[in-house]
């Protein structure tokens, strides 16, 4: 299987979103349990946190690779977005990624 551009796998991101209940233009992937949903939601809709769509446009510039997992944590009162990203050569990235505004807080490869 050929490994595509970040911005070709947001679509099926989204599309695989959406099949599973999930809008992630209004909501976010992954929440570890109801009330953490309903926080999110919350958390979107204030304007704390933005769409993952809009976080993946963003990251498409600098980040190559086919999306495996997406997840919305919440650490030390921040929101973030784990996205693990399968690269070319085989070697997976971990992007730490602020829901805010889509800065990078850590990346690695493994």
């Amino acid at each position: 299987m050929k490994v595509r551009h970040i911005s070709l796998l947001r679509n099926l991101v989204l599309a695989l979103a959406l099949a599973f209940g999930i809008n992630a233009g209004t909501s976010a992937p992954a929440i570890a349990s109801s009330g953490d949903h309903d926080q999110a939601r919350a958390a979107l809709e204030s304007g704390e946190i933005l769409p993952l769509s809009a976080i993946l446009l963003k990251l498409e510039k600098d980040f190559s690779g086919q999306i495996v997992e997406v997840e919305l944590e919440r650490e030390h009162g921040q929101w973030i977005y784990e996205i693990k990203l399968l690269q070319k050569d085989g070697y997976r990235q971990k992007l730490k990624v602020d829901a805010k505004n889509a800065a990078v807080i850590s990346k690695k490869i493994k």
